[in-house]
């Protein structure tokens, strides 16, 4: 199963499981590849931002893409984020993971990197050594990797690689470089499914806007699911109603420096995973920040009944 330019849905970022004293916990990984199955993603991606794959080692890395591979075992396809700043450890893990049965390889802009032609030449020594065999998806965060992309340097890089099928949109405020970027894509003729991030917090404007689906790991992976099946059957209303009803704690789980913490304790209360911890240095919930998603679970709780209670008065 490997990812073409024609993927649409949820993709989910997988949070890295941990246990409480900081192992990685491979338990839990299988917990968490059963909860996102069983809301019915279209897809997971691994070792992203979101999984704090910069605090693992390689063979630390290696295990969990083996696990979530096993666990998956080919139902949907599975994106192994690669990024690394050195070019060799890079290609190392693409191939293991591809070896190991990945859907394709995901890979940022390397942290430096300042003027158009230098983003170019990293790209193009990137795709290189990984061979045109390897889909890769190529995700633009210049708030992780301090780099700005183009959309003309995205359009030039997609002609040039045909390995690049997908595209991770995360760039903010991105809505108008979402849209210009899927004018210049369909003037060249060039096809890539691209997938829109930051928390799903712009989530229905931006499927307007021709994003063909979600990557992101909200700890609520069935609404982004919802929203996008409505949104695709044409319920535009439906699906920002649904939305709505998220949107306060999406919100609170996309903090900048705290998300992470938040998404956590939301997974581990919902039995997806065994510990909340976060990998150190990183961040912690006190009782305060406990109390407050207590209350924001509760107020979402209401909404869904509401929701829920809306929909079978119309039926």
């Amino acid at each position: 199963m490997r990812i073409t330019g024609d993927a649409r849905g949820a993709f989910v970022m997988s949070a890295t499981p941990f246990t409480a004293d900081g192992a990685l916990d491979l338990d839990s990984a299988d917990r968490l590849v059963d909860f996102y199955l069983e809301r019915r993603v279209h897809g997971i991606t691994i070792l992203g931002v979101t999984g704090e794959a910069h605090k693992l080692a390689h063979d630390e890395s290696v295990a969990f893409t083996r696990a979530v591979l096993r666990r998956v075992a080919g139902t949907v396809p599975v994106i192994v984020g690669v990024s690394n700043p050195g070019l060799d450890n890079l290609v190392r893990l693409a191939r293991e993971a591809m070896e190991a049965g990945a859907a394709g390889v995901m890979v940022n802009a390397a942290a430096g990197l300042r003027a158009e032609d230098g983003v170019t030449a990293y790209f193009e020594k990137v795709f290189q050594a990984l061979g045109p065999e390897v889909p890769v998806c190529l995700q633009d965060y210049p708030q992780a990797s301090g780099v700005f992309v183009s959309v003309e340097t995205i359009r030039r890089l997609a002609e040039r690689f045909p390995q690049i099928v997908m595209f991770k949109h995360e760039d903010a405020p991105g809505l108008r470089k979402l849209s210009q970027l899927r004018r210049a894509l369909d003037a060249a003729g060039r096809r890539l499914s691209i997938m829109v991030a930051n928390n799903g917090i712009h989530l229905p404007q931006e499927l307007a806007r021709g994003a063909d689906g979600v990557m992101t790991g909200f700890a609520f992976p069935e609404m982004l699911i919802e929203v996008h099946e409505r949104f695709a059957a044409g319920d535009r209303e439906g699906a920002e109603d649904v939305f709505d009803a998220y949107l306060p704690l999406v919100r609170h789980e996309a903090q900048p420096g705290m998300g992470l913490a938040v998404r956590k304790e939301v997974l581990c209360r919902r039995g997806a995973i065994k510990s909340a911890a976060v990998r150190q240095p990183g961040p912690t919930l006190d009782a305060t920040d406990l109390e407050e998603l207590d209350r924001l679970l509760a107020r979402l709780e209401r909404r869904l009944a509401g929701l829920r209670g809306a929909a079978a008065s119309r039926r």
